[in-house]
């Protein structure tokens, strides 16, 4: 089970607080915020992989030479 799953849980079923959630697994608060946020947003869609890739290239030699 991801931790991410682990902290959602125990929030939404054991009534935890983000606060409590954060102090019993030792991660901080604002990191339970984003997978909550997410799981509310989109359901059990939100424990799927996501891609670290950034969508677009900013360095400024990789943008000259692709034009």
């Amino acid at each position: 089970m991801s931790r991410a799953r682990l902290v959602i849980t125990a929030i939404s079923t054991q009534g935890l607080s983000e606060a409590e959630a954060a102090r019993t697994y030792g991660v901080s608060q604002g990191w339970v915020s984003r997978p909550l946020a997410r799981y509310r947003a989109e359901g059990e869609a939100a424990f799927e992989p996501r891609s670290r890739r950034p969508t677009t290239c900013t360095s400024p030699a990789r943008r000259s030479a692709v034009t």
